[in-house]
């Protein structure tokens, strides 16, 4: 959670969530911070990037035995990606009781409809986590934010 927590803080001007993907020996495969502000693209979500940057080093879209870390609860994009890639264990920091897919507001990767659930362990360094984002959010607006 820490290298996440890390990856969070490098894109100053978009909300600071770090994923970190590792492989089933513990290997970091990719990390990624949230792009969206930088590139324009609604869905460039740190954890749909970190699940790009890890199927393209292995060359597959099955992340069979990785584990994601992320420092706040993935949205249902992300949760769902997350199941579609196979990720086997997910780890995050902070609730996200707007936005949540993993329990706060749905539970899209314990849906016994799907044909993957993977293991989740939540609340790791979760004040650290959510200090990051309640930083970004009483920072003074900038024209053109959101």
């Amino acid at each position: 959670m820490r290298r996440a927590i890390e990856v969070a803080t490098l894109s100053p001007e978009d909300v600071p969530v770090g994923a970190v993907i590792l492989g089933p020996d513990g290997t970091e495969l990719a990390a990624a911070g949230n792009e969206r502000e930088a590139t324009g693209d609604p869905t460039a979500h740190a954890e749909v990037l970190a699940l790009r940057r890890a199927a393209a080093r292995l060359g597959t879209w099955r992340l069979d035995g990785c584990t994601l870390v992320v420092t706040l609860e993935p949205c249902t994009m992300c949760a769902g990606a997350l199941v579609l890639a196979r990720v086997a264990t997910l780890v995050f920091g902070a609730w996200e009781p707007k936005t949540g897919a993993v329990g706060s507001l749905w539970d899209v990767v314990r849906d016994r409809r799907l044909n993957h659930r993977p293991e989740v362990y939540s609340s790791v360094l979760e004040a650290e986590c959510a200090a990051l984002v309640r930083g970004f959010f009483r920072r003074p607006a900038t024209p053109g934010s959101d």
